[in-house]
């Protein structure tokens, strides 16, 4: 499925097989099994053209990847952990395409979630502004906000690394 994506367009077996055997021999009857098999698993359609056919992937890498993904987090018994644990699994540039994607799919109607939380608490930064929060002590805040003693970090969807 690599050299039909590479492509992005109909491919024959020869062209797979040239391209294949760049880097290892491979017979064409290989090549030509494996691009019959995808067929039968509906993963690429074929045309014929003169005596061979050309194939081309039914849905692109991405759509692949994005299914796999879904799969994975529907069988979970609990989706909530398993996204934590995979954020927690993704590199800073990961995290940052997430971000892009998620702001690509929210759209201009609907409002990211602050950045900088300050700026959407101005008690934060100003403490001449009355903020009530901050007259009580700090263990008595953290028992209000986590009165279970849940690790908070985890209850925010961050996995503290």
């Amino acid at each position: 499925m690599t050299r039909v994506w590479k492509w992005n367009r109909p491919v024959t077996v020869r062209e797979v097989l040239e391209d294949l055997q760049q880097e290892r021999s491979i017979a064409y009857t290989t090549v030509m099994t494996v691009l019959d098999n995808l067929h039968q698993k509906g993963w690429v359609r074929r045309e014929a053209e003169g005596r061979a056919y050309r194939y081309e992937a039914v849905s692109t890498r991405a759509a692949y990847s994005a299914a796999l993904m879904n799969e994975a987090w529907t069988q979970s018994d609990n989706p909530a952990a398993a996204l934590v644990a995979f954020f927690g699994m993704m590199s800073p540039e990961q995290r940052e395409a997430l971000r892009d994607a998620v702001r690509m799919v929210q759209g201009p109607d609907e409002t990211p979630a602050p950045q900088n939380p300050a700026a959407e608490n101005p008690t934060a930064e100003n403490p001449a502004v009355e903020n009530p929060a901050a007259e009580k002590p700090a263990v008595e805040n953290a028992a209000v906000e986590n009165p279970v003693g849940e690790n908070p970090a985890a209850a925010e969807g961050e996995t503290g690394r």
